[in-house]
């Protein structure tokens, strides 16, 4: 693979790099801090904090005596405490901790006690949790949610070719074909009931008057979104493109493209696509993917990497800050969930490794993200943040679940594995995440 090739996976484009530079320095602040901050509450003195690697461009002391620095390579950074040999915080500095009193070494991560290293080490990983939760809150208070009751109140319209014009923002809906929609409730009934039936009539409520019409199906043939490093997004696909026609066969919801991909079996499927008023055609090949279920698994389909989107959308409402953090609670619960149940499949081989991602895979979501817009690119640094978060909880020496699988050990054992241990132990992890670095990037490479 060229570099030209490589350069084309991110875009091309030095804002792919600089807005997953931001991601990944806004993340990893946080994580460091939650080290650093839980650490100084419980009585462990930080030495330095550093925000990227290599040479220091800039620094300055507080009054606590930490000295805050910004280095050269922004691609991670460290809490470097009172004591440690290093920026791991695995081994201890010896000859430090020799010339320290009783008191002085309370204030070390290796002379405090058992449970405020341990929470020193936990918060790291803890904040990124908590920061993907307040991120995914911070988009509902501004986003809204899709009020639970009331009327049935249009905000926002998809444009469905053959439809234009025909709903409104506005509208009060009051039936769906022979579905009455007199509350939100009897609405997400209807989409549950009518979603894959095509073309609806509808009659909404207008300017005080009831009008009855032909409309687009609750779920249209349109494109709600599209998946990056997927066959969609590599033909130039793009979230609003309604797709007219699959291998000759008219389309009007978004189940028919599901169904016509299926029946393709991989074949290459021939599309007619109009986008802001004109048609255009294009080829694609579907590709088999790894999807989870609601259950948990996962199962594997043939997909070309498009969500759909909705006919109306309708009037939002802000949840309140309590509802907000409810509902990111429970989308980062979502999120975890399925990282996790997909990374237990990878190792069982239940599905493809391709799904590992590295750096590039990741800079080149950040770009995209971006391009959709602010809201995509604080949903994506929710993810990402989570991700780490878990990543880093792996029991792995030199991750932070390998801080606590040894600790973990002292709590049972009563006392510390050696030094040497320690040591011999941090060089096998430091080699098990740079291989696993590694292969992600080769999967960027080759899983394309």
């Amino acid at each position: 693979m060229t570099i030209e090739t490589v350069l084309a996976m991110l875009g091309d484009s030095i804002w792919t790099i600089a807005f997953f530079l931001i991601a990944i320095m806004i993340i990893v602040f946080v994580h460091e801090f939650g080290h650093y901050i839980v650490g100084r509450w419980s009585g462990i003195h930080a030495e330095v904090f550093s925000l990227g690697f290599g040479k220091v461009i800039f620094s300055r002391v507080d009054k606590r005596g930490t000295r805050w620095q910004l280095a050269a390579v922004p691609l991670g950074g460290y809490v470097k405490f009172l004591g440690d040999a290093n920026a791991s915080s695995a081994n201890p500095d010896e000859e430090t901790l020799s010339r320290l009193s009783a008191a002085e070494m309370r204030h070390t991560l290796h002379g405090a006690p058992l449970w405020a290293r341990a929470a020193t080490v936990l918060a790291g990983p803890m904040f990124n949790v908590l920061l993907t939760i307040a991120l995914i809150a911070g988009l509902f208070m501004v986003m809204g949610v899709e009020r639970e009751d009331g009327p049935v109140m249009i905000e926002t319209v998809t444009i469905v070719p053959g439809f234009e014009g025909a709903l409104q923002p506005g509208d009060q809906i009051i039936a769906v074909g022979q579905t009455q929609t007199p509350d939100v409730a009897a609405y997400i009934a209807a989409v549950d009931a009518n979603g894959t039936e095509g073309p609806q009539v509808w009659s909404v409520l207008r300017g005080g008057q009831t009008m009855t019409f032909d409309g687009p199906a609750l779920i249209p043939q349109v494109i709600g979104s599209v998946l990056p490093k997927t066959a969609a997004s590599r033909a130039g696909l793009m979230e609003g493109d309604a797709i007219l026609v699959v291998d000759g066969k008219q389309m009007s919801q978004f189940e028919d493209i599901s169904d016509a991909v299926k029946a393709a079996n991989g074949a290459d499927v021939d599309l007619t696509v109009w986008r802001a008023g004109q048609s255009f055609m294009l080829k694609l090949t579907p590709e088999m993917e790894d999807v989870p279920t609601a259950e948990g698994a996962f199962e594997r389909r043939m997909l070309i990497g498009i969500r759909p989107a909705y006919a109306v959308n309708l009037l939002k409402e802000n949840p309140g800050l309590f509802g907000a953090v409810k509902l990111g609670a429970e989308q980062s619960w979502y999120l975890a969930k399925t990282s996790v149940n997909g990374i237990v499949a990878m190792i069982g081989g239940q599905i493809s490794t391709c799904n590992m991602s590295g750096a590039i895979s990741m800079a080149q979501a950040a770009g995209q993200a971006a391009e959709r817009g602010i809201q995509d690119f604080v949903f994506l640094l929710a993810a990402l943040s989570l991700g780490i978060g878990i990543m880093n909880l792996f029991p792995i020496p030199v991750l932070d679940g390998g801080h606590l699988m040894f600790h973990a050990w002292e709590a049972v054992t009563g006392k510390p594995p050696s030094n040497k241990a320690l040591a011999r132990m941090t060089m096998v992890g430091l080699a098990v995440v740079l291989g696993l670095m590694v292969y992600a990037l080769r999967n960027d490479l080759v899983c394309v």
